[in-house]
């Protein structure tokens, strides 16, 4: 395994915002290549505790080559939407902080066994925790014309979803769809050529995000964590994709604002007060100088809360 793994985003913005209790709990919920958690563990003390999750074995392993020196990390390989079991394994109940960096590792993209790359010679797959048994050959072969559509739509914003979708069924009755040879030139076919190189990455998006529930884990996760924060603690979550960055904005502001009385009414009735404030500037995004080093990180968005 390389060993420049995965570069880690925003990493002097994350710890200058999480970072808020040397003696701390933290949880990182998608630990990937540890990049995060090393520039974490270098600073906190050997009493606090940093909880590392990925549903991928093989950043597991990974990191517990990289960060072995450290004692005080505790590993669970699942989604960070059982964060509960996490802390349960790591005999704690509450968090100073919570992390979630929501792209997808640079060694996933670069490794050719897993299919996450829209370049051609892969076998699709994009499984993030290979002990699934669906792939993306199962939801291109198997959904229909109408759930591609879908997927394309909602997941890729891809303006050419239904053209597509409809030549992949058209396609897969001559054929099973397995390599991204297929793929691509079914979406070659499909849009203009102006707009091809956009809809690949769209829709190879939109087929990770179906096949591993990507953005039902992020909400059913904001939905339970806020009691699972100290006073003072805070999340910081970075996105990719404009759903994710949707979720994680609306998550923000209600919890922030969360009154539901009709606006005309002039004092508030329902009683829902504030739980998180959310920390300006509430959009943090990489400098010219980190896009030029990590191409990757173009489309990086930051933002954080702390709980009241």
């Amino acid at each position: 395994m390389p060993e420049a793994y995965h570069i880690p985003v925003l990493g002097a913005q994350v710890l200058s915002t999480l970072l808020i209790d040397t003696h701390g709990t933290y949880l990182d919920g998608t630990l990937g290549g540890g990049g995060h958690a090393e520039l974490f563990l270098t600073r906190l003390e050997k009493d606090a505790v940093y909880i590392g999750i990925d549903r991928d074995r093989e950043a597991i392993a990974y990191c517990r080559q990289r960060l072995s020196r450290f004692r005080n990390i505790v590993y669970h390989q699942g989604t960070f939407n059982e964060f509960e079991t996490a802390l349960r394994i790591a005999g704690v109940r509450f968090l100073d902080g919570l992390f979630l960096d929501l792209g997808v590792s640079g060694h996933q993209i670069d490794d050719g066994n897993r299919g996450f790359a829209y370049r051609p010679g892969l076998i699709l797959d994009m499984r993030m925790n290979q002990n699934d048994t669906q792939t993306v050959r199962d939801i291109l072969n198997g959904y229909a014309e109408a759930e591609l559509g879908r997927v394309f739509k909602q997941y890729g914003e891809e303006r050419y979803a239904r053209n597509i979708a409809r030549r992949i069924v058209k396609e897969r009755q001559n054929h099973v769809i397995t390599r991204s040879d297929d793929l691509l030139d079914i979406i070659k076919r499909s849009v203009p050529g102006g707009s091809v190189i956009k809809s690949y990455a769209r829709i190879f998006q939109a087929l990770r995000i179906e096949l591993n529930n990507e953005l039902n884990i992020l909400q059913e996760t904001l939905t339970r964590i806020v009691p699972y924060l100290k006073a003072g603690g805070r999340i910081g979550i970075i996105s990719y994709h404009s759903g994710e960055d949707r979720i994680v904005k609306s998550f923000f502001r209600e919890q922030e604002y969360p009154c539901t009385c009709p606006p005309e009414i002039p004092y508030c009735s329902c009683g829902k007060n504030p739980v998180l404030r959310r920390l300006k500037p509430h959009l943090i995004i990489p400098d010219e100088e980190e896009v030029r080093q990590n191409p990757r990180s173009r489309s990086a968005k930051y933002r954080v809360g702390e709980k009241i």
